[in-house]
């Protein structure tokens, strides 16, 4: 089964197992993270409803990319400036796509507060 999920402002196509490098995420080395944004699931040609669905993953490591330099020049006026520029990322691990979103706890505000406007 394989999962396109959305973080970072990027798309990535996941199965279990897989190994990715996205934006950073908050968490330590051995933590898991939900990914809920999944755009699209499938099994082989069959596509399946993403909707509700899921992505388990483990943080491997948190790192930092090849350095960027950014050179800006303005000609026959002695501006030069250097600069560079490494971006930090978080590597995951895949566990399992599958599982149900957590549900909104909304729902459960409104339930609680309908009572306590009974009493008063």
């Amino acid at each position: 089964m394989f999962a396109v999920v959305r973080t970072g402002g990027k798309q990535y196509r996941v199965a279990a197992g897989d190994k990715i490098v996205v934006e950073k995420l908050a968490g330590e080395a051995g933590d898991t993270v939900t990914l809920d944004d999944v755009l699209l699931a499938g099994d082989g040609s069959d596509i399946k409803d993403s909707k509700g669905l899921t992505v388990s993953a483990e943080i491997i490591a948190q790192a930092k990319g090849e350095k960027v330099i950014v050179f800006k020049k303005r000609r026959r006026h002695n501006y030069r400036r250097r600069n560079g520029h490494r971006q930090q990322h978080t590597i995951l691990r895949i566990v399992s796509i599958g599982g149900e979103a957590p549900k909104k706890k909304a729902a459960a505000k409104k339930a609680d507060a309908a009572p306590a406007a009974a009493e008063a």
